[in-house]
């Protein structure tokens, strides 16, 4: 039986298997160490679907997990993430319950990153029964702290070691040679007239949303209205109390979303509030997504840098709204963060940075699995670098390699997140040949 006839009489249980795993709401939390309970518990479930294979399963301190198959001490690795993004209430359909409308399956982590993990244990599965000797184990990671700084994957690599080759199911085929660098920091200021601001969901999103209180009416209500609406933001504003509402995206394509947090200040701003920190959001931040204002607006030849404000609350007096930047993959962070500091003027504070990922187009591994992408699907794309950061940082090779097929806006990091059954079918058949070539090289 060939892979792709595979793949199809195994397509009831990938979805069903999918489906468990999005069942559990597995953000960050505190209620257990070291990330939440609802992590511990999605990744033992997964792990109990590789008990179901045959394969071996070991859970690593309740950071990450793995499923393994095959001999040999070389290890292809498929590291993905079982953690997801917070939800909101604007969901059309339960998050944590896959749901089908049409050709599409709704649920947080269907595409970052629990499909993809799925996909790998099935490719593992398909490969069993096609090769059921192998040279070299095949490793499915998966960690439960992606989404909030990777603390899983160091863990592991700190008691495990790297893998010898491999990928990450968690970014976009044909496949990502280059992954930007990033700078994370905070702009900080007082006001005047804020009595309480809060908003957004993490500092890797498009702020969709954010609440003011005011101790007074101190703008003019038509000018901000008229300025909202232009923008095409919806908002209230009812006993002092100001609400915008925006649009989600994942902070490595801003542009993608509506960020309801620099619309509210520049809104605000032209309504002649007379404040400082709104001054200061209008001439260091602005409405731009490339870090206009602050003199960091930045490109190569594989792209340009880009600017989100992601998550803002007021304590003490002091009101803290995050940054999160990815930068072109030529550079580094150093002077990029100089000059963030130079033109912050005091109020860019905090900053981290991490320096690009780069990848030779002419290693075998990359080889291997771009010929399995073409094989598979008859395409000639190129592979490409982006925004977003993934386990490749943490582990040694590997790169990203799918899971986005380019046939829709996922909806990563946003309201009604959701996969198809010819992406996940896909997805199953590229990893499935991928291996096969791997264990060549």
């Amino acid at each position: 039986m060939e892979i792709k006839e595979k793949v199809q009489q195994y397509t009831p249980a990938l979805l069903a298997d999918l489906a468990e795993l999005v069942s559990y709401p597995s953000v960050l939390s505190d209620d257990a160490a070291p990330f939440g309970q609802a992590n511990i518990d999605c990744l033992n479930a997964a792990l109990r679907l590789g008990e179901r294979e045959g394969f071996k399963a070991v859970n690593v301190d309740n950071y990450v997990g793995y499923i393994e198959m095959g001999e040999g001490d070389q290890v292809i690795g498929i590291v993905g993430h079982l953690d997801v993004i917070p939800v909101t209430d604007s969901w059309k359909t339960d998050p944590f319950k896959l749901t089908k409308i049409d050709d599409k399956y709704f649920g947080r982590g269907t595409s970052d990153d629990k499909g993809g993990v799925i996909c790998g244990l099935y490719a593992m599965k398909i490969l069993s029964e096609l090769q059921p000797k192998l040279n070299k184990r095949v490793r499915l990671i998966m960690g439960c702290n992606e989404e909030n700084g990777s603390a899983c994957l160091r863990h592991y690599v700190a008691k495990e070691g790297v893998v010898d080759c491999g990928f990450t199911p968690d970014g976009s085929f044909p496949l990502v040679f280059g992954e930007k660098g990033m700078i994370f920091g905070t702009l900080t200021g007082k006001s005047e007239k804020i009595v309480n601001v809060a908003g957004g969901t993490a500092h890797n999103v498009v702020c969709p949303k954010i609440v003011f209180t005011f101790a007074e009416d101190c703008f003019d209500e038509k000018i901000l209205t008229e300025y909202l609406q232009q923008h095409d933001l919806k908002f209230t504003y009812e006993n002092h109390v100001l609400t915008v509402y925006g649009v989600a995206a994942h902070a490595s394509t801003p542009e993608e979303g509506l960020n309801a947090m620099s619309h509210a200040f520049e809104a605000l701003y032209k309504a002649g509030i007379n404040d400082s920190f709104v001054d200061l959001y209008h001439e260091k931040v602005g409405t731009g997504y490339y870090g206009e204002k602050l003199g960091i607006d930045l490109n190569d030849e594989y792209g340009r840098l880009t600017f989100n404000m992601g998550v803002i609350e007021e304590k003490d007096g002091v009101i803290r709204a995050s940054i999160d930047i990815r930068f072109p993959v030529t550079m580094r962070h150093g002077p990029i963060m100089e000059t963030m500091i130079a033109n912050g003027e005091g109020h860019v504070v905090d900053l981290e940075g991490e320096d690009p990922l780069f990848f030779p187009l002419d290693h075998p591994m990359i080889g291997a699995m771009l010929q399995a992408y073409y094989d598979v699907t008859g395409s000639d794309e190129k592979p490409i670098t982006m925004g977003g950061g993934t386990y490749a940082r943490d582990m040694a090779n590997i790169v990203a390699f799918g899971c986005d097929t380019h046939e829709y806006n996922w909806h990563i990091h946003d309201d009604n997140e959701f996969v198809t059954l010819k992406s996940l079918q896909l997805q199953t058949e590229i990893y499935t040949k991928a291996l096969i070539n791997l264990l060549k090289i």
